[in-house]
């Protein structure tokens, strides 16, 4: 009886941390509110909890976790090159995909950069910070792909098109991440992607 239950399993506690807490902090955002305003439950959500954990049970500087500036020149030179490629196309799909105007037109006003800023900040640094340098310690450069799915699973609801780019586009992001090992610089080009989309689904009205 005692070998039947004996697995043989050892599990890394950061990692589990990890894997729990992001999966209830996305089920939380899904089923809770907190405040009686969204974006500031994001913000607490994705941005102030997760920097809790690193710095009081984890007990490690946020950095190492992309919460600092990086390679400020690589980011920049990386998030125009994007920026640069993906209005075009943004334009595109925004204006002529059904779901995506009906999706996003209705979002346009002056507080709209306001809005997606708060939307994006804490979301950014939960899916380019905390879950892709916290699964990059034990797993490397495949990390890039593990913090990929939980993203792209989070769009469900959303237009089709836009959800079925952001497997690939959340290792993009997680790629420029990577390399300025910094999330700020993921957080500009998907402020502008959600932005930029808004106004020109907007655009047709």
């Amino acid at each position: 009886m005692k070998k039947l239950f004996d697995f043989n399993v050892k599990f890394d506690r950061e990692v589990v941390a990890l894997t729990i807490v992001s999966t209830l902090l996305l089920m939380i955002d899904y089923y809770q509110r907190l405040t009686p305003i969204k974006v500031i439950d994001r913000v607490a959500l994705y941005l102030i909890i997760p920097l809790g954990i690193i710095i009081f049970a984890f007990r490690r500087p946020v950095g190492e976790y992309g919460f600092q500036l990086g390679d400020w020149r690589a980011g920049l030179a990386l998030t125009g090159l994007v920026v640069a490629i993906g209005a075009p196309i943004l334009w595109f799909v925004g204006r002529n995909d059904p779901a995506m105007v009906s999706y996003y037109a209705h979002q346009s006003g002056p507080a709209a950069a306001i809005y997606t800023f708060l939307d994006l900040i804490g979301w950014e640094f939960f899916f380019r910070g905390f879950l892709l340098f916290g699964y990059a310690r034990f797993f490397g450069a495949n990390a890039l792909w593990l913090a990929s799915v939980p993203f792209a699973l989070a769009h469900i609801s959303k237009p089709a098109v836009e959800t079925y780019s952001t497997l690939f586009g959340g290792v993009l992001f997680g790629l420029v991440a990577w390399r300025t090992r910094s999330f700020l610089y993921p957080f500009l080009i998907h402020w502008f992607v959600s932005t930029f989309t808004i106004y020109a689904a907007a655009s047709l009205r």
